[in-house]
């Protein structure tokens, strides 16, 4: 990817990022009052984007959150197509993020380790 390109993608992934989230609030899905859009990644052709989400819920929420997701996926593209200037709006698709949950047992393991350090002091 050149380095011309970089940029505007980024500017798009932030801006897509703004309008899914937003929109989400407005949808009033119980199923979704927790999700918060954790990144957005827009291929440079723009036929795709995947959204990474995650809950405070965790993994009891895994399962509602991308259903709920999809079944809102054209009213969000919608959105899209009319707050972005873009001359094609991409696909969503929806994915839970994992490494925030990954640095949290990371984290928590390393703590645990430190606990197990003092003990031996």
């Amino acid at each position: 990817m050149s380095s011309h390109r970089y940029p505007r993608t980024a500017r798009l992934n932030e801006l897509l990022h703004q309008i899914i989230a937003e929109e989400i609030e407005r949808i009033g899905d119980e199923r979704l009052e927790l999700v918060t859009v954790m990144s957005v990644e827009v291929e440079p052709d723009l036929r795709h984007a995947m959204v990474y989400v995650d809950s405070p819920t965790g993994d009891d929420h895994d399962d509602e959150m991308p259903t709920a997701l999809g079944e809102h996926r054209v009213a969000l593209q919608s959105a899209i197509a009319r707050q972005a200037r873009v001359k094609r709006t991409p696909q969503l698709a929806f994915r839970i993020d994992q490494v925030e949950r990954r640095a949290a047992r990371v984290e928590e393991v390393l703590r645990g380790l430190d606990q197990y350090g003092d003990d031996d002091a």
